[in-house]
């Protein structure tokens, strides 16, 4: 037991250094590259200094929690080289510590960095997150919320569908309305409300202009202007709209947008898959960690290992990107396509270390592919 809290602190030593080696220069590359894409945007913005050094400070969480998963693999793929290198992994299996043995312990070690990764970037990631954008839209590009425009806006409120050609959440008006009422006993459609504009606060739709069909009667009746208790608030569709915006919630208020925009019939499938997809990101860190055990059970040439590591990254990112979108659309369900990455990665190195650390897995496994040989026989 005192061996393997020796091994344990050593082994946490030695990942924590690299990690911390590999993440600054991630890091630093990550600002370089951003100082030299936006650089000019702040000069011609007219900005001083202190702005702008600013900007970069406060992005500093954010680009480390997007680093991290990777930062992860690397400096893991890194960690198992050294000790194969150095013979060290040899000496330890020669000890009785099996290589099962260093799956489970950078599993765990892996999953508490997960909880610590989701922590720490719906606090301090969604502040750099929040203040960077602040600053981009404002003071760089002058895109503030009173310039969001939605089209096409439809919801529905209690016995009301409305339906806005034009809405400004930032003036919190709108403009084209028509509106559906219904009887809440028999859901008949009772009434047809026009209107050119509406004004929008906490208490309701103030509409003007207005032109009204009793679809019973089939009598019309011309109003300057009309009350409506309908409680949607336009602020709350633009975290819809603007996508880096409904990215910036932390997981607490995304889910009561989620609620209330659901409540109210929105289409909500795009807020969903990135409420999942906060999750499966910071439990990538524990993909990270399996798929770099995986690669030294290929190859001990740790230049080799970090060069597919790097291809890793990529198709994992890719897979996600490609499921984020496909539950945004609608074509997968949100929570299978925010972990659908995980799913396949994890997944895939799973079964190869099933394979090399549980021999009865093999013969499990050879025993079942010879049934399935004899069947088709």
């Amino acid at each position: 037991m005192i061996g393997l809290g020796v091994l344990h602190r050593y082994l946490i030593r030695q990942n924590l250094y690299l990690m911390t080696i590999c993440l600054a220069v991630g890091t630093c590359i990550y600002l370089l590259s951003d100082v030299f894409d936006r650089l000019d945007d702040f000069i011609r913005a007219g900005l001083g200094a202190e702005t702008i050094l600013f900007y970069f400070f406060v992005k500093i969480p954010l680009i480390v929690s997007q680093l991290m998963p990777a930062i992860f693999l690397l400096a893991m793929v890194i960690q198992l080289g050294v000790l194969t290198r150095s013979k060290e992994m040899l000496a330890l299996r020669a000890g009785g510590v099996s290589f099962a043995w260093f799956i489970r312990f950078f599993l765990i070690y892996a999953l508490v960095w997960s909880g610590g990764q989701l922590v720490f970037s719906q606090f301090l990631g969604v502040f750099g997150e929040v203040e960077a954008n602040r600053i981009w839209k404002e003071d760089v590009r002058k895109k503030q919320l009173d310039e969001l425009t939605i089209k096409q806006l439809w919801f529905r409120d209690g016995p009301f569908i409305v339906r806005a050609d034009e809405a400004f959440p930032g003036k919190s008006r709108a403009t084209g309305i028509t509106v559906y009422e219904f009887a809440t006993d028999s859901q008949e459609l009772i009434r047809i409300l026009s209107a050119k504009k509406a004004l929008i606060d906490d208490h309701g739709w103030g509409l003007l202009d207005v032109h009204e069909l009793d679809t019973r009667t089939f009598v019309s009746v011309n109003r300057l202007s009309q009350f409506l208790s309908v409680r949607q608030n336009l602020k709350a569709y633009a975290a819809v709209e603007l996508k880096g915006d409904k990215a910036q919630l932390p997981l607490v208020e995304l889910s009561k947008a989620i609620k209330k925009l659901e409540e109210s019939g929105s289409n909500v499938e795009i807020l969903k898959t990135v409420w999942h997809g906060k999750w499966s990101y910071a439990f990538s860190i524990a993909v990270m960690a399996l798929m770099a055990l995986t690669l030294v059970t290929f190859s001990e040439n740790v230049y080799a290992n970090i060069g597919l590591s790097l291809i890793l990254i990529f198709v994992q990112y890719g897979i996600h990107v490609v499921g984020a979108t496909a539950g945004e659309k609608g074509v997968l369900p949100p929570i299978l396509a925010a972990w659908m990455g995980n799913i396949i990665m994890g997944g895939l190195a799973s079964l190869r270390l099933a394979w090399v650390a549980m021999p009865g897995f093999q013969a499990t496994l050879k025993e079942w592919l010879m049934g399935l040989r004899i069947k088709r026989v």
